[in-house]
C-alpha cells in the first residue's frame, strides 16, 4: 500500500487530497481545504503550517506532491505571495519527515486527463471518475490536490516499470 498527499498551496485556500493505492487501485482517503483566518501574512502562514502538520500526522503519507509555481506571472507580487504559501507547505512536509515531489500544473493535467491544458471542469470530471467518487470535490483546490497525488502515483508507476525494463534488459 502506498499513501500520497497532494497539496494545492494557497494563502486564502489551500487544498489537500490523500490517495492510497491498494491492489493497483486508487482510493480517496481524505480531501479538504485549509482556510487561514488570520489577516497578516506571518500568522496566515503559521495557520497553514499548523493545519497541514496535523493532517500529515493523522494520515501519515509515504510521499507528498506539491504544485510548482508557474514559470511566468503577470503580477510578480502574486508569485512572491504564492511562494510563501508553497514554501510553508514544503517546509511543513519536510518537518514531518515526508519526501516532497514537485509537479507543474501542465504535468498534473497531462497525468490526469492526458491533456496538459485541460480545463478545471475536465480535471474535476476525471478526478471523480478515477477515484470513483459519488460527486466531484466541492472545491477546485481539492480536485487539484487529488490531481497532484495522482500525478505522483503515475510517475512512480512509470519509474518502476522503466527500472524493471532496465533490469530485464541487462
Amino acid at each position: 500500500m502506498t499513501r500520497v498527499i497532494g497539496i494545492d498551496p494557497g494563502l486564502q485556500i489551500a487544498g489537500y487530497g490523500i490517495i492510497e493505492v491498494i491492489s493497483n487501485k486508487l482510493i480517496a482517503v481524505a480531501g479538504g481545504t485549509i482556510k487561514p483566518k488570520a489577516k497578516d501574512l506571518p500568522n496566515r502562514l503559521l495557520e497553514i503550517h499548523d493545519s497541514l502538520y496535523v493532517i500529515l500526522k493523522e494520515y501519515m503519507p509515504d510521499a507528498a506532491s506539491v504544485e510548482d509555481l508557474y514559470t511566468t506571472y503577470t503580477h510578480p507580487k502574486t508569485a512572491v505571495l504564492m511562494g510563501h504559501a508553497r514554501g510553508t507547505s514544503i517546509y511543513t512536509i519536510a518537518e514531518a519527515g515526508v519526501p516532497v515531489f514537485n509537479y507543474t500544473p501542465t504535468e498534473v493535467k497531462s497525468a490526469v486527463t492526458g491533456y496538459g491544458r485541460a480545463s478545471k471542469e475536465q480535471m474535476q470530471n476525471m478526478i471523480t471518475k478515477l477515484l470513483n467518487l459519488k460527486e466531484p470535490p466541492k472545491y477546485d483546490h481539492i480536485s487539484d490536490a487529488f490531481g497532484m497525488a495522482i500525478c505522483h502515483i503515475n510517475r512512480e508507476r512509470t519509474n518502476t516499470l522503466q527500472q524493471g525494463r532496465r533490469i530485464i534488459s541487462r
